[in-house]
């Protein structure tokens, strides 16, 4: 990984506990495999941790590195380094996804609720006046009770916003292409068309992953069939929405949206967008950063543990699940 990425990832502590499961090469951090250091590293290592900013693992860097069972992936997406060489020989891969999950539904969770109140919007009147509205005279489309939330896919993330939601009063409805009506059920969701999940709810959440199935996949009809008021909370990637629809309908009022990406990830300084009172922007912020990092440290922790155990890794990821994940 980067030596920015270790850094942050990886505390002393967390270094530490590594060390304690199993024989750590000595630091710094490998962030080219073509080098002697690295290929001297490599003729050993059993089990490579990687992180942002790793090498693609190719056939060269293999060869380089005979007695490699397993990468455990302090991160999310193994897409970026874990190449066909890898897989065809046969290595076992773990990522982090699950322990990156958690944060964005909290992010999600926390805009869902703060939307529904319309936090957001109230406060920023209220700065502008320095005077309390009459709260009796709130209308029936404000508050989180019995509103209806709508998620795009049953993803890792889009599981843990079930979870979460468990507690209040909402409606929850899914769609997802991979998911029957009854495994819906057992999650205590209502699966539905994708029509439907547009059409019916006050809040929407988009968990999908970016894919070629899923690019565009938020489109203008979609997007024009949602209930006025409503609002589309994106944290997966900013291409699987038609950015340019979503501009036309928040310009115009019909709906609000927070976007935790866009596409392009950073909109133009002069993108409409910015200026809409409407749209909530952030950085993408909602993945794993600051002291969330280390939960991502613990869970490659746990992973090397484990499969120096013999029991295997509790977070794999398989070859022929690449196709639906991130």
């Amino acid at each position: 990984m980067s030596p920015q990425a270790a850094a942050a990832v990886f505390t002393p502590r967390s270094v530490a506990a590594l060390a304690e499961v199993c024989d750590l090469a000595p630091l710094p951090v490998l962030d080219d495999l073509t080098t002697v250091r690295a290929r001297k590293i490599l003729a050993d290592t059993e089990v490579l941790v990687t992180g942002w900013g790793c090498p693609r693992l190719d056939a060269d860097v293999l060869a380089a590195a005979p007695h490699l069972k397993a990468v455990v992936h302090a991160a999310g997406s193994v897409r970026g380094h874990v190449s066909d060489a890898c897989w065809e020989r046969g290595l076992e891969v773990s990522s982090a996804a699950a322990a990156n999950a958690l944060p964005v539904a909290e992010y999600t969770l926390a805009m869902i609720l703060l939307h529904g109140k319309n936090v957001l919007e109230r406060a920023r009147d209220f700065r502008r006046t320095r005077e309390r509205d009459n709260w009796l005279l709130t209308t029936q489309e404000v508050g989180n009770y019995r509103r209806t939330v709508g998620l795009l896919s049953a993803s890792l993330i889009g599981r843990r916003v079930i979870e979460l939601l468990r507690p209040f009063d909402f409606e929850v409805l899914l769609h997802d292409p991979y998911i029957t009506e009854a495994e819906a059920a057992e999650l205590g969701v209502e699966w539905v068309e994708l029509s439907e999940l547009f059409a019916r709810s006050d809040l929407l959440s988009v968990h999908t992953p970016l894919l070629p199935a899923t690019r565009g996949l938020v489109s203008r009809e979609l997007l024009g069939s949602m209930r006025p008021g409503a609002t589309l909370i994106n944290t997966s990637r900013g291409a699987v929405v038609d950015q340019d629809a979503l501009t036309d309908v928040v310009r115009a009022g019909l709906i609000g949206a927070v976007l935790d990406v866009t596409d392009p990830e950073v909109l133009p300084a002069t993108h409409p967008l910015w200026d809409c009172p409407n749209a909530l922007i952030t950085p993408h912020l909602a993945g794993s950063q600051g002291n969330e990092w280390e939960r991502l440290a613990d869970t490659a922790v746990g992973e090397v543990a484990r499969w120096a155990a013999g029991d295997g890794f509790a977070h794999p990821v398989r070859r022929e699940r690449l196709a639906f994940l991130a």
